[in-house]
Parts: C-alpha cells; structure tokens; sequence
C-alpha cells in the first residue's frame, strides 16, 4: 500500500547544533535553551538542590538548581540522574511558588486528587504564553498542554479539548469520545485497525529495507501515526498530505525557541493550526445526516445519553487525536527501538520472541515514557501532599518519568526489564485523565517494533546518544540513524 511520506522539516541537520548534546548530565548546559529572558514560569525556577538561582522568577540560563538543569538541553540525553536528586525532595516549593513533585506515590495520589485542577483559569498566576497558549521550556508551547488553540491577535478563541477541562466537563465530552474508541461501546476499534497497522508499518520498512543507513524518525516513526489517525478519523485520502505538513510545522512550532529560532518557525505552526481547524470542520459539516464507521461520522451523528456534541468539541477531540497522539507515538516507537539497539540480548529475545513485545512495551513506558512532565496542574484549594501544603491556585508539576523510576516503587529501576512484574507505571498518567488514547498507541508501537526487529539486517546505532528534540516534556530523539547490513 501507498503511504503519504513528508519529511519534517523542523528535523534539519543544520539545527542540531542546538539541539544535539553529549555532555554529561548535571552540568550547566549551553546557553539559551533553557527559559528564555523576559519570560515568566517555572524554567527559571530553582530546584531541589538547595542552591539559589537568579533573582525573581524570569526564565535566565546559569541557574544552578535540579529543575533548571533538566530543563536545559544537555540533560535531555540522560535526565535520570537529576531526577533521583529530585526525589530527596517529594515536593519542592519552588522560588516562583510553583511545586514540583518527582516521586511515585505523590504523583498518583495527586493525579487522583479532586483538588486538583487542569484548567489553567485555576491558576492564581497566569501562565506564560505565546501567541496566547501557555508554553513550557524556552516560551515554546507544549501540544496537548494548551487551554485554547491560539491564533492571530483579534482571531476567536477555539474551545479546549477535554484534557484542559475538569469534571463535571471533562467526564460528559470523555465519555461520548470513548463511545467510538473503545470498551465497552467500540471494544474492536483498535484490533479492527490490525490489518491496516500491520500493512502500514510493512510499506514503510519496505522503503528502507536495502538501505544501508535509515533515520528510524524520518523514515519510519514519523509518517507511521499520522497516516494511521488519518484512517482513524475518515481524512479523504487527497487530503492526507496537507495532513502531515501541518502536522510537522505544528510540531515545529512546539520546539520553538525565540533566542535561537526564526519567527517563520512559530508563524507556520499558528497557520498550520488554523488550516488545520478549519479543514476538520469542514469534514465535520459534511458527515452530518451521513452516518459511517469513521470517527467524525459517529461524533457528527450521535445522539447517545450524553447529547451531541458540538462541532467545535469535535474539531478539538480529532485534533488531540492528531497532535498529542502523533508525539506520543513518534517518541515511544523511537526510544523503544533505542532501548533494544542498547540491549542486543532483548533485540534477539524479541525477535524470537514475538509475544514478548505486550510487556516490552509497558517497560518501555516506564523505563524510557514518550511524556516526561506535566508542566502543570493547578490547586483548586489547599492540598497536604507529603506533609506539604500547596497553597490554592500554585502550579503543581508532576514529573512522571522520575515517579516511574522511583526505587520505592520499582525494584532496580534504572534497568531495563520486559519481564518486570506489577508495572503499574505513569507513561500514560493516572487518574481521569489517563491518556485515553494509550490503547491505539500501545498497539501500533507493538507492530512496529515487532517489524522493525524482524525484517531490519543487523541494525546498529550509528550515534550514542543520539540528538534530541530540546523539549524536556515530550522527551524523544530528533533523529535515530540507523545502520544495517553488513559493516
């Protein structure tokens, strides 16, 4: 079968001078990657080191605590050791009065918690923002973590996708969407999409088969999520390349950094999202009165005990579907095929092994998650967590990697292990806003890493580590090159 290849073009070689760092964790990196100056929130934070950082609250590189030093880009390789360094500290007030939480129990008891809130409009301080979304490290937004679609100044505020909502909210719009995407309404959604998964992922390795050298992010795990979503949804096949440019400019747009970047960067990922809106409304408007099997057909068309929903809602649901759900997959698949090129005895077991690939993937989600952070939440009232009261409207961060890494929790965490037991890790969260997209995604980086180990000839690393995006929230691998065959 065809598939819809567009290179990301925000994944340029010649930016990797900034973004690609080899450096030992725990030092101070480069500077501006970090918060940039001017720019309010928590990366210009001081960590739970004890020592202080720069005066105030603006985001300025040569901070010396543990929070900035995991936000700066020569920690992205290896940012474990400084969460242990967090973990001395279950939940640090921070200079700005933010909180930060590292440690399992805390961080599930938290995401559990009622008090605690994901609509930024709860927040006592507001968030610091670009082109009006709040944003994380470098003034960059983090997709899947903005309260409103941002647009041109004077442009009408599109309505936030349900993971920016609490309940009551949150819970009506979640449940009319996992009416068509899963149990118990839809139980075959994701394993009626096996066929089309299989043969996807078997088109792409097909391309780069008798390559000596493949990009396992531009080649393979870029492309493999979107053309899948676009199934998923009912995108008309001609559509399906504007599809992928707009997925890459937006995706640009998240790792944009205003002291490096130019502004051409940020500009198309607000067009991309506005074309992309617009597109998805149309195909909305025409699947009314049409009923069909495809996700904005059942949405249009459905009049279940919860009502309908709103075309808006809609237009906001598909685009979590293809934005948070694409980085998601882009950087499981990719940190999995890197995990098992650093553990050759695993590749093999797997390949031998092909059922072994169910519990991989869960230690995949704990060992190297997609989702690091959640940059905030925020506290509806005053909450004691670990004998700590966290004041009314602070900003809460919740750091899931290092709450998956937690030795009270894990046993020996920082190794790799698909037959660990009671794997009941935070890659996916926790609590009402467990990603409701895990199931498709768990599955589609099953296949590929099944495939991907059996068909690829004696796949080696050409770069360890490899260069990473700058983002410390969606943590992945901007390239992943990969040579085979003999050599």
């Amino acid at each position: 079968m065809a598939v819809h290849r567009y290179r990301h073009r925000h994944r340029h070689r010649q930016e990797e001078g900034r973004t690609t760092t080899t450096g030992t964790t725990g030092t101070t990196g480069t500077t501006g990657t970090s918060g940039t100056s001017g720019t309010t929130g928590t990366t210009g934070t001081t960590g739970t080191s004890g020592t202080s950082g720069t005066s105030g609250t603006t985001g300025t590189t040569g901070t010396t605590g543990t929070l900035q030093r995991i936000f700066d880009c020569s920690a992205r390789a290896d940012p474990y050791p400084l969460y242990a360094e967090l973990r001395r500290t279950p939940v640090a007030r921070q200079d700005d009065g933010s909180y930060v939480i590292s440690t399992y129990r805390e961080i599930t008891d938290v995401l559990n918690d009622p008090h605690l809130s994901s609509d930024v409009r709860n927040l006592s301080c507001p968030m610091p923002s670009v082109e009006g979304r709040p944003s994380g490290e470098g003034g960059a937004p983090v997709e899947g973590e903005a309260p409103v679609e941002g647009g041109a100044p004077g442009e009408k505020e599109a309505p936030s996708s349900f993971i920016h909502m609490d309940s009551p909210e949150h819970d009506r719009l979640r449940r009319m969407a996992m009416r068509h995407f899963g149990p118990p309404h839809t139980p075959g959604l994701v394993t009626g999409l096996e066929g089309f998964l299989t043969a996807t992922v078997g088109s792409l390795i097909d391309d780069v088969a008798g390559k000596e050298r493949i990009d396992v992010v531009d080649d393979f795990a870029f492309p493999f999520p979107v053309t899948v979503t676009c199934r998923l949804l009912g995108v008309p096949r001609e559509d399906e390349p504007g599809f992928h440019l707009w997925v890459n400019d937006i995706m640009n747009s998240v790792d944009y950094d205003p002291e490096t970047d130019p502004q051409e960067k940020l500009d198309k990922g607000v067009q991309a999202r506005r074309d992309l809106r617009q597109r998805l409304g149309e195909l909305v408007e025409q699947r009314h009165g049409r009923p069909g099997d495809d996700l904005l057909s059942r949405l249009a068309n459905d009049d279940g005990p919860d009502g309908r929903m709103a075309d808006a809602e809609i237009v906001a649901t598909a685009k979590l579907f293809l934005i948070a759900g694409h980085e998601t997959v882009v950087n499981l698949i990719t940190n999995g095929m890197l995990t098992l090129l650093r553990h050759p005895r695993v590749l093999r077991r797997l390949r031998d092994e092909p059922d072994l690939v169910v519990p991989l993937v869960e230690e995949l989600l704990r060992y190297e998650p997609p989702v690091h952070i959640i940059p905030w939440r925020a506290a509806y009232s005053d909450i004691t967590v670990a004998d700590t009261v966290i004041p009314q409207g602070s900003q809460v961060m919740l750091m899931l990697a290092s709450g998956s890494r937690d030795p009270k929790r894990f046993h020996d965490p920082d190794r790799f292990d698909p037959d660990r037991r009671d794997n009941q890790h935070l890659g996916f969260g926790s609590g009402i806003h467990l990603c409701f997209g895990g199931p498709l995604a768990r599955r589609e980086t099953q296949i590929a890493l099944t495939e991907l180990v059996r068909r690829l000839d004696r796949p080696r690393l050409v770069a360890d580590p490899p260069p990473y995006r700058p983002s410390p929230v969606m943590r992945g691998p901007i390239h992943l090159d990969v040579e085979q065959g003999a050599g």
